[in-house]
């Protein structure tokens, strides 16, 4: 399966190379010697095997010498993020892998540092999400499930991943856009996937959410039925959530962020040194073996994004009762 956003890679990486050239990130190869990822999370995860193909990425394309990658788990990313921001201040050597879980994690867990302390340097990658109900399930449409959900949201359980993490993001942005009341949804948290497609297959759950990677391989197997996808075209002929009249788009998205406190300059070189990455043979095979989209928005732009997407899932969680 492969999924596109609006467009081939081929287009994204003219728009990439225009963008660069108009800001004047242009230029000679740089020849960095050593750039530190962190992980904030354990090894195997999504925000893991983003370090680590960064990583390979820049080392074989010779953008830099040497990218040692290191892990630091815990409470949606915020411990690692804390450690980052204090430790690596002013350091223009290391980058934090982030994602739209850490936006949320920052609120939940109250931390003390959010991603408004670091140096945006780019979003890299998403997935979708899709929302599904077990094959033998009443609810034959999207519409059936959210009839329900307005009616009762309470009557209708969800299976999807942490509390506060992106399924639930989804489930209560679904929530306001079909007027059900958020604080009311019977959201049913699980550690892992394999506990929610457990609960999804023993109709535990009326419906679940999830990345279209983690349940794609039960739909085509006809053991889940895909009610719609929250992309802005559809996946595996899944209809999107627009298209069915709710007015929701949402990616589970993935970025690197610098320290706070370097300099414009080193900000640059940062910037570039990405921008190369994403235009590179080893990125470009990385993002079609794992099934990733390309998002790519770079530095000052994906800050600006940066600023509305904490807006929105601050409302959002706000909403649902998580945060006040």
């Amino acid at each position: 399966m492969s999924i596109n956003l609006k467009g081939r890679r081929s287009h994204w990486l003219a728009a990439a190379a225009l963008i660069l050239g108009t800001l004047g990130l242009a230029g000679p190869a740089l020849a960095l010697d050593e750039l530190k990822l962190i992980a904030p999370a354990s090894p195997g995860g999504g925000w893991d095997q983003t370090a680590r193909s960064m990583a390979e990425a820049l080392r074989t394309s010779g953008i830099v010498k040497n990218v040692p990658v290191s892990n630091v788990p815990g409470a949606g990313g915020t411990i690692g993020l804390a450690q980052f921001v204090n430790s690596e201040k002013g350091k223009n050597d290391a980058l934090l892998v982030s994602g739209l879980v850490m936006v949320g994690a920052v609120l939940t867990n109250n931390s003390p540092v959010s991603l408004a302390d670091t140096t945006p340097i780019a979003r890299l990658t998403g997935e979708y999400e899709v929302i599904v109900v077990p094959a033998d399930s009443k609810f034959q449409n999207l519409n059936d499930l959210v009839a329900a959900m307005k009616a009762d949201p309470g009557s209708v359980a969800w299976a999807g991943g942490s509390a506060g993490g992106t399924d639930h993001i989804l489930v209560g942005l679904i929530a306001q856009a079909a007027g059900a009341d958020p604080t009311k949804i019977n959201y049913v948290p699980f550690s892992g996937g394999g506990e929610a497609l457990a609960a999804l297959l023993g109709s535990h759950v009326a419906a679940g959410v999830s990345g279209v990677s983690e349940f794609i391989g039960q739909i085509q197997a006809g053991k889940l039925r895909a009610l719609a996808v929250s992309g802005p075209e559809r996946v595996s002929s899944i209809p999107t959530l627009k298209e069915q009249g709710v007015d929701v788009e949402l990616a589970n998205w993935r970025g690197v962020v610098a320290p706070p406190g370097i300099s414009d300059e080193a900000k640059k070189e940062l910037v570039v040194a990405v921008s190369r990455m994403v235009e590179s043979k080893p990125w470009q095979e990385t993002l079609k073996t794992k099934d990733w989209t390309n998002l790519y928005l770079p530095g000052d732009q994906f800050a600006d994004f940066l600023k509305i997407e904490q807006t929105r899932i601050k409302s959002v969680l706000t909403q649902i009762g998580l945060v006040k």
